[in-house]
C-alpha cells in the first residue's frame, strides 16, 4: 500500500509537459482545481477528464502508474461516496431501510464527488510528477515575487514547500522499511480491533519522527556546507538563496560567453556584490 503512493514523486523525461514553464503548470493545475469544483454537469466533467488524460498522455506517463496512485486515497473516496449516498435528501426514492435512504440525488451526488476527487487528484499530481522540485521551487518563487513588496518571506515559503513536497517519497520508503523491521520483530499491524492496531503504530511513529528529524538536520548542514564552498563570510540562514541566484546568473553569462569558465563567472559575480564589503575575496573558492 505505500509503496503505491507516489504523490510528491518525479518522473524524468522529455515530454511537453516536462520541459513547460513550471509557473505555467502551476497556474494550469490552480485553474484545473477551480474547474473541476465549479463545473457540476456531466458533460463538462468528461471534458475535463478528457484534457487531463490527455495531458496524461502527453506527459508520457503510464496510466496504470497514474491510476494506482488513487489506491492508498481509495478509503476516503468510498467513505466520502457512501456519505453523499445516504445523507443527499431530494428526488425518487431507490432503497430505504429503517433511517438509511437512498436516493436519485443521492446517487448522482455520489458519483459526482468520485469523479471530482478522481480528477482532482490525477490533476494534481500531474504537477509533481512532471516538475522537479529545483523547477518547482524556481517557479513558486517567482510567481509570488510580487509579495516581496509587503516583505513577505518568498524564497522560505517557496523553498518549504519543495522540501515537504520532496520528502514525502523519501517518509513514505522510511514508513516501509519501519514496518519491515517491526513485522521481522513480531508486530502485527494488521489484525485485532482498532484500538489494538492503534497502539501498534507507536512502534512505527517514534522511529519515524526520529529519522525525519536526522534528514532534515543532514539537509540542513549539507545546504550550509555548499553554500559556504562559494560564500565563506555570509550566513547561510540569510545567504542560502543567493548562491543559486549566482549559478543561475552564472548560466546566462556562459551562454553568451563560452570561453567564460564557471570559476570566473562566480568569482566575478561575487566581486561585483561584494565591492562595498571588506575583505579578502581569495577565500571565495570554487
Amino acid at each position: 500500500m505505500l509503496k503505491d503512493i507516489t504523490l510528491g514523486q518525479y518522473f524524468p523525461g522529455r515530454s511537453i509537459l516536462h520541459r513547460a514553464d513550471p509557473r505555467t503548470k502551476i497556474l494550469l493545475v490552480f485553474a484545473l482545481i477551480i474547474a473541476i469544483f465549479v463545473c457540476s454537469n456531466p458533460a463538462s466533467l468528461l471534458l475535463l477528464a478528457l484534457f487531463i488524460f490527455g495531458m496524461v498522455y502527453l506527459a508520457r506517463l503510464s496510466l496504470r502508474m497514474v491510476l494506482r496512485g488513487l489506491k492508498p486515497l481509495l478509503f476516503i473516496i468510498i467513505f466520502t461516496a457512501v456519505l453523499n449516498l445516504f445523507m443527499t435528501p431530494g428526488g425518487k426514492t431507490l432503497w430505504k431501510f429503517a433511517m438509511l435512504t437512498i436516493t436519485s440525488s443521492g446517487v448522482s451526488r455520489a458519483v459526482l464527488i468520485v469523479v471530482r476527487l478522481i480528477l482532482l487528484i490525477v490533476g494534481a499530481s500531474l504537477l509533481t510528477y512532471t516538475t522537479s522540485p529545483i523547477q518547482l521551487t524556481d517557479g513558486l518563487e517567482k510567481l509570488l515575487s510580487p509579495l516581496k513588496k509587503v516583505h513577505a518571506p518568498i524564497h522560505e515559503l517557496a523553498m518549504m514547500m519543495s522540501l515537504a513536497l520532496r520528502f514525502i517519497p523519501t517518509l513514505v520508503e522510511e514508513t516501509d522499511k519501519i514496518m519491515s523491521a517491526q513485522r521481522a520483530r513480531g508486530a502485527d499491524f494488521d489484525s485485532g480491533g482498532l484500538m489494538h492496531r492503534v497502539k501498534a503504530l507507536v512502534p512505527i511513529l517514534v522511529p519515524l519522527f526520529v529519522s525525519a528529524f536526522r534528514r532534515a538536520d543532514e539537509l540542513a548542514t549539507a545546504m550550509e556546507c555548499r553554500l559556504r564552498r562559494y560564500w565563506p563570510h555570509a550566513d547561510a540562514s540569510a545567504e542560502i538563496w543567493k548562491s543559486r541566484c549566482y549559478l543561475r546568473r552564472c548560466r546566462s553569462r556562459r551562454h553568451r560567453r563560452r570561453d567564460c569558465s564557471a570559476n570566473h563567472c562566480i568569482t566575478s559575480i561575487i566581486k561585483q556584490d561584494f565591492r562595498k564589503r571588506k575583505g579578502s575575496y581569495s577565500k571565495c573558492i570554487v
